[in-house]
């Protein structure tokens, strides 16, 4: 990655010309479209090789019914998402649990299953074929093979880098005890995805310990892995917040400013192409307008049937709240799938095995369906313009009543 002395005067630029800027470069790239993905949350397994000090999802065997959701609830969950009008099924998980867990092990051999991967690429292509809903999955730090399998049944995948910062993964440093959370493991995932040509999501954590330096450096290696292999479809930009019964639980929560500096200087590093997405969740509601100024043009994922099991003490807005924010900024929100237009119109991006799925959710622009009528179905037309012919005059009320 390439640090140039622009870059660093970016590090120390006034805020609100950096958000200026930012916001600039997103209506250059998006427009006034905001868009979101209406989604479910499938948390196929709560255990976790890795020990991050500020995590609530991962849990030992002692504290969960079961290691993992067996497939009826998984396809459950699916099958809820989809009559809610979910288009996209988001399978988290932890990273390798059968390395540290015995638990683990039974019981993917119980199952027929060698590996975590092998399990949830089994309960991906179950829940294409049973429900419709297209998966994401978000397996951690996995190599290209296992990157290029999920790819016929998941048509985006997902990593977090949080962070490049080695000195994090030191004793009393939050990724300390996280074997997967190294630089060379989190990159070398980057990488192995834009081999695989997986339209990737990726991000960064802000306010675990970080410097700008450091998320500059981030930043800077998403954007020249993406220059390589053009595969990195949006990038998350996340607020640390402190969470109860963590080993950093009384660390402060990232700094405001800091966390609008982070927004604005990811959209200013990867271009006005980008997608740059805040979780919507993890603000305070009068704070969404301060994100949508800093640059971002996606709100994430939000379900109306799941909680956030990555961040349950943070409740997903209303839609009605993120569309009230969207507005007021002077924007449209528009629900979108689990990859993005640009990828999902490209046959060099989704597998064959997913095209049809893809078509069937998407609309004209490859966004996300809002109606389930189409050329040649059973279902009535959606109704695009209510008026009362009545109130109609002249040509326009002879066309009304025809």
């Amino acid at each position: 990655m390439t640090v140039t002395d622009e870059h660093v005067d970016l590090l120390g630029a006034p805020l609100a010309d950096l958000m200026a800027e930012a916001a600039r470069l997103r209506d250059l790239g998006h427009g006034t479209r905001m868009t979101f993905s209406p989604k479910v949350f499938i948390p196929l397994t709560m255990l976790c090789r890795d020990r991050c000090g500020y995590c609530t999802f991962a849990k030992p065997p002692a504290r969960l019914d079961h290691p993992y959701l067996d497939l009826d609830q998984v396809l459950a969950i699916a099958r809820d998402g989809a009559a809610a009008g979910c288009h996209e099924a988001l399978f988290t998980l932890g990273e390798e649990p059968e390395a540290r867990y015995p638990a683990a092990r039974a019981w993917l051999t119980a199952h027929g299953h060698a590996t975590t991967i092998d399990y949830l690429e089994a309960a991906a292509a179950a829940v294409v074929e049973e429900t419709g809903l297209l998966p994401h999955a978000n397996p951690g730090a996995i190599d290209e093979a296992a990157l290029a399998r999920l790819r016929r049944y998941s048509p985006s995948q997902g990593m977090m880098i949080e962070t490049l910062a080695a000195r994090l993964g030191e004793p009393g440093g939050p990724h300390h005890g996280a074997p997967d959370k190294t630089p060379e493991r989190r990159l070398a995932t980057l990488e192995a995805a834009g081999r695989a040509r997986v339209p990737f999501t990726t991000g960064i954590l802000v306010g675990i310990g970080e410097t700008r330096a450091e998320r500059l450096e981030a930043l800077l290696a998403i954007r020249d892995a993406h220059a390589r292999h053009g595969h990195v479809q949006e990038v998350i930009v996340q607020n640390f917040l402190p969470k109860a019964g963590t080993a950093r639980h009384r660390d402060p929560a990232c700094d405001r400013e800091e966390y609008l500096h982070a927004v604005a200087l990811a959209r200013i590093v990867l271009g006005p192409a980008m997608h740059v997405q805040a979780p919507p969740n993890l603000s305070d509601p009068d704070e969404l307008a301060e994100l949508i100024d800093a640059g971002i043009d996606d709100w994430g994922g939000v379900s109306p049937v799941t909680p956030d099991h990555v961040n349950p003490e943070r409740p997903w807005p209303a839609l009605d709240v993120l569309r009230r924010a969207t507005e007021r900024a002077g924007r449209t929100l528009a629900p979108r799938l689990t990859v993005y237009p640009e990828f999902a119109a490209s046959e060099e991006w989704i597998d064959p095995a997913l095209r049809t799925a893809l078509r069937r959710a998407a609309d004209a622009e490859w966004l996300a369906r809002d109606d389930v009528w189409s050329a040649g179905g059973d279902a009535a037309p959606p109704i695009l313009l209510r008026t009362d012919a009545r109130t109609a005059t002249g040509a326009v009320a002879s066309v009304l009543t025809l």
